[in-house]
């Protein structure tokens, strides 16, 4: 079996090639020209050169493969020039789903979000029913990948084999850039966390998510989408089970929304719009942050045999990984 797998230099990405290498899968990587190559250093893999904006080398990196690992997104909660997301996230699946349909792909395993969900305020668990529109979409990430992945329900109802995963937010090693995830855990160890705010997400041990992938490539219905999630948790036990890890602090003081907001719009026009650098606290974040992106994963532990495990191995790793790295003292 071969497989071709975008994303891959990247954090998911590198754990779903390495999931698929251990099953003895003949694996051929998209690689961008500026790509760092870390994740992938180690990999008995083919390597092609090229873009997801650029159509003919999706059609070079596709020819000849069963399966199409599309993995590869911009994940940034801001940006100086928010098209670059669109063009990425939106067009660069559009050429994903185009190059597998004229190169013969048996199937795309298409990589979402849980972004794209809906998130309400009734105490409810979302899933993959939940109502939802492109207005309830916060910012330029959260917006492509909406749109993204409408696209890929369209070519499933035209016929194509797509399925989507959406998974929720994955920790552990490897996270080279790091992820706005990864980056709670080394502003934690950099004790840069002197408050939190009361809100909550999801974490999954991106192993587990990798693994994931792998059961959707065998199992998932064409068409249907899966959430792959672990634990729900608000930032406060995530801060708190940091510091069982480490034996740091943390942090006692609840920031109330509107003092949160308030810094958002502040580091917001500040760091990004006069000094044109990333912000450490975006409005976008903040926004998002207001809803407690809590889920279910029932839909994929029903039809995928879906059984993740608890996070906190995947925290320690993550920790050790940032540690190791020059992340973090």
């Amino acid at each position: 079996m071969k497989c071709f797998v975008t994303g891959a230099t990247g954090f998911l990405g590198s754990h779903v090639a390495r999931q698929l290498l251990s099953r003895g899968t003949e694996l051929r990587l998209l690689v961008r020209p500026t790509s760092r190559l870390d994740n992938i250093a180690d990999l008995s893999a083919e390597h092609v050169t090229g873009d997801l904006r650029d159509l003919q080398s999706l059609k070079t990196g596709m020819s000849g493969c069963e399966f199409v690992f599309h993995v590869a997104a911009d994940y940034r909660l801001w940006s100086r020039n928010g098209q670059e997301l669109y063009d990425s996230n939106v067009e660069g699946t559009r050429n994903v789903l185009a190059a597998a349909r004229d190169s013969g792909v048996r199937r795309v395993i298409y990589t979402s979000s849980v972004a794209t969900m809906g998130f309400g305020n009734n105490g409810r668990l979302t899933d993959e029913k939940t109502p939802v529109t492109l207005s309830n979409m916060i910012g330029d990430y959260k917006r492509s990948k909406f749109m993204a992945e409408q696209l890929v329900m369209a070519a499933a109802r035209a016929g194509q084999n797509v399925v989507i995963v959406n998974p929720t937010t994955p920790i552990g090693e490897r996270d080279i850039k790091p992820t706005p995830t990864g980056r709670i855990v080394v502003d934690f160890l950099r004790r840069k966390f002197p408050a939190y705010v009361d809100t909550g997400l999801n974490l999954v041990d991106v192993a587990d998510c990798a693994y994931g992938h792998l059961l959707a490539m065998e199992k998932a219905v064409p068409g249907e989408r899966y959430i792959l999630g672990g634990e729900n948790l608000t930032l406060k036990q995530i801060l708190d089970k940091l510091a069982a890890i480490t034996g740091l602090p943390s942090p006692k003081v609840k920031l109330p929304y509107a003092v949160a907001y308030a810094t958002g719009v502040v580091d917001t026009l500040v760091s990004g719009t006069i000094m044109r650098r990333e912000p450490r606290v975006t409005l976008d974040s903040v926004r998002m942050g207001r809803k407690k992106m809590f889920i279910t994963s029932a839909k994929a532990e029903r039809e995928l045999g879906w059984n993740p495990g608890p996070v906190d191995g995947a925290l320690r790793r993550a920790v050790e990984w940032f540690r190791a790295n020059g992340y973090a003292p």
